[in-house]
This record gives C-alpha cells, structure tokens and sequence, in this order.
C-alpha cells in the first residue's frame, strides 16, 4: 500500500442490483472508517440507476447518500474518482460473467472483490432454516412453502424473511411486514415482490422484507421461534444458517458449477433438494445429484416433483388460444425459456400463442435482452408502467385465455377482457430422505 493510500480510507464502488449490495453496504462498509463508498452501480432490474441510497440509511458518514449509476459506467467511475476497489454484489450470473467484470475492473485500476458469509452474514437468536438455489427458477419457493408447513405442523411459530426486492421509495422500505393482501398494496408491491409474497399470505404465515437486515432480524426474531429465511435468485443467506436446504434444477444440468454464487450454496448447505424429477429426464437427475455429491460429500439429497395444477374448469382452455404467463425472473436471467403455464398450455391442449409479435415498451426490449425466451409472456412489473405495458401486450394478442404461472394472482394487477387461469405448482417429495425426515434430526425438539 502507498503512503497516499494508507493516508485516506480505501474509495470503494459497490455493483449491485438493489438487494445484496445495500446489505453488503450496511453490514461491513456503513460504519467502517477505514473505506468510503463513493457509488453503487446497478443492472439486472430496470429503473434503479439515477436513485440514491438515501442518507437516512447511509447513516451519517454519507450526509448526502450514495448515488446509484448504470453498471456500463463502471470504467468510468473508477478512473474519475479514483476507486480501490469494486465490490461484485448481485447474484444468477455464469461465472464468466463475474469474471469480466473483474477484467473490467482491473483493467481501470481496481481491485475486485467478493465479500463471503463470514463479512456478511447475520447471527439469530432463534434457529435459522434458510432455502437457497443453484438458479433462479429451481423451485426454491415452493420448498420454502414446503418447510413452512411443515415446521407450522409441528408447532413452531414461523416467520419468514425474504430476501430484499427494495425497487420503491428506498426510505418506505427499511423494514416492511407483511401479514394481510392489503400490506400488499400499502407497500405499493411490485410483481415481482408479490409474486413472493402472496403464496406466504395465502398460506397464513408473516413475512418480513426490506433494506435494513440487522433491523429486519430484531423484529422478526421477536415473533418467532423458528425464522424461515426465503433467498433470492441464487443468492447466499444473509443470516446464519442452523439448517441450510439448496435447491438445484435438473433442466440445467451443470449449472450448479458455473453459476455464482449458486455453487457457494451448494458447497455449504446441509440439505439438496432435486426438483422437477418428473419433468426432467433421468440421466439429467442423476448428473445433478453426481456433481452435488462431488461439490459437498456431506450433503443430503431429497427428491421432488414439481406438478402443476390448473384453477378453474380445464375444458375452459382445451382448443383454445392462449397466453401463457410466465413468472418473470425465471424465463428472464434464470435463462429458462418456458414454465408451468406453457406445459399446462401443452398438457391441456390448447394453442399456445407466440406474444413477441404483440410485445410493447419495456416487455418488447425483454424479448432482446433475452432471446432464449420462447412463446410465452414473462411477468414484468418492476414499476406502474411496466405493469400497464405487460397487460397492454395481453390485450393485444387478443387471445380467449390466459394461462398464469406467476405465483401471484395475476387478475389483482391486470385488467383484461379475458379469463386468467392461475398454473399453480407445489413441492411433492419422491422416495426418501424427505424434507420432514432431515428436518427433525437437525431442529431443536419440536414445540409442545
């Protein structure tokens, strides 16, 4: 280190996409004199860059907060501000693609960094069950909805805590609680964080979300005996956990090696979960459980299905046209080109119809962000506009239904002059161990 440098705190710029950056920035850098972050850069999520983390959760080292710039002005950033290092903050990228962005770094003077568990994670005071994936899409949440139930049966008090989704008013969302449909709305939730969020409510459980985790865990350790933590993407937990459970997808085979940080999760988790075993083919099941194995010898591999169910009369859609609706994340950077609704479209024989001809606005430029996308809709609602242009493309395609595989209720958000038919799917073990075998040997003794 130079003199100058060990004369001021490091200068740091922090890549994110609203949700592990802010955490990474509260638990280590906010209170450490020895850096001072100058910005965060943003992607993945639309209409993030241009904000800033505001002062009130800055705290008082950054009375102006913190700026928030498109991840391309990286190179920039660190050339004109003169930044040591550039911290790799988001989740569900290749490898490769965490790896140009260190050349990026690098090549305009910085150092690149990734901040493990031990810098970030949180430490409970009541046991921690985390579910995490290799990829988005996995099935983590309908495992997640699995292990609530279960540890609900057995009488433990359960509240879970999702990973963050703050694409709002930054200051609104320091800690939200939701516990009823309409918190739902006095949070002005997005698609996305709805798509979370709902099938929890449905099932009765509290769930806690924000920006603010250390604050998050105060409150939500308070009602609970057991916290639920529900990941993100593919995303490391940010508490500590006592059983932590990963999800891995048989449809991308090897991509629980090659995709950050899903092959960390892999490495350290206690339980595996093997899902769509009976949509994926055989020898695909046992690579994954191979390279698992391989990955974390101590592992416990349970084995699921994820069957699919339609709401509503099936003869209602047979021979008809049909838009299927597809949960966003999933057929976007999840990199899957169809899902549930598309196999229910199929299964139920009716004429799945192609809506990039009839795409508009933001969901028209989704469709070339990501050209795997097959026939089917993603549901992309990161704000109000984007909302009225996802139903403006269901009005457009003039189609006699649609088939909804988003999580959510999709008829709460839309409005259209069609019925919508919500594709719902759960987690059903096959075979054994199950989840309620592990669990039990790993839990503290179930409540009386």
């Amino acid at each position: 280190m130079t003199q100058r440098e060990s004369a001021r705190p490091r200068r740091v710029v922090i890549l994110g996409a609203a949700g592990r950056d802010f955490h990474n920035f509260n638990v280590f850098f906010r209170e450490n004199p020895a850096y001072h972050v100058v910005a965060f850069t943003a992607t993945q999520i639309p209409n993030i860059e241009g904000r800033r983390y505001p002062p009130e959760l800055a705290g008082p080292r950054y009375p102006e907060g913190i700026p928030i710039y498109p991840e391309s002005d990286l190179p920039r950033l660190i050339r004109e501000h003169d930044i040591d290092v550039a911290v790799f903050s988001y989740s569900d990228v290749s490898h490769e693609y965490v790896m140009h962005r260190a050349a990026i770094a690098q090549a305009a003077g910085a150092d690149f960094w990734l901040l493990g568990p031990k810098r970030t994670q949180l430490k409970a005071a009541k046991p921690v069950v985390a579910v995490t994936a290799v990829r988005t899409g996995a099935g983590k949440s309908p495992t997640t909805r699995r292990v609530a139930r279960l540890l609900r049966d057995w009488g433990y008090r359960v509240v879970i805590v999702r990973h963050p989704m703050p694409y709002g008013d930054l200051r609104k969302q320091v800690v939200q609680r939701f516990a009823t449909f309409e918190d739902l709305d006095r949070y002005e939730c997005t698609i996305e964080e709805r798509e979370e969020y709902e099938p929890h409510l449905r099932n009765g459980m509290v769930v806690y979300a924000g920006v603010d985790y250390a604050r998050i865990l105060e409150q939500a350790q308070a009602e609970a005996d057991v916290i639920l933590w529900d990941g993100g993407n593919n995303d490391l937990p940010f508490f500590v956990p006592d059983v932590h459970i990963v999800v891995a997808d048989p449809l991308r085979k090897g991509h629980e090696a090659t995709y950050y940080p899903g092959e960390t999760n892999a490495r350290m988790a206690h339980i595996a979960v093997i899902t769509k075993v009976d949509t994926a083919a055989y020898e695909d099941v046992l690579a994954v459980r191979q390279r698992l194995l391989e990955l974390n010898p101590d592992l416990r591999i349970v084995e699921a299905a994820m069957p699919f169910t339609l709401e509503g009369d099936v003869h209602a859609v047979m021979g008809r046209r049909v838009l299927a609706v597809e949960d966003g994340p999933t057929v976007t950077h999840g990199e899957m080109g169809y899902g549930a609704a598309y196999l229910a479209a199929r299964r139920f024989h009716a004429q799945p119809v192609d809506p990039r001809p009839f795409a508009v606005g933001s969901i028209r430029e989704a469709y070339e962000r990501y050209p795997h996308l097959g026939p089917v809709l993603p549901a992309l609602g990161y704000g109000r506009e984007q909302i009225r242009e996802l139903e403006a493309t269901i009005r457009r395609a003039q189609v006699d239904a649609v088939l909804a595989a988003t999580p959510i209720d999709l008829r709460r958000v839309v409005q259209v002059d069609v019925p919508v038919f919500p594709v719902r799917y759960e987690l059903q073990e096959i075979g054994q161990p199950t989840l309620a075998e592990l669990l039990k040997g790993m839990l503290p003794r179930e409540q009386d």
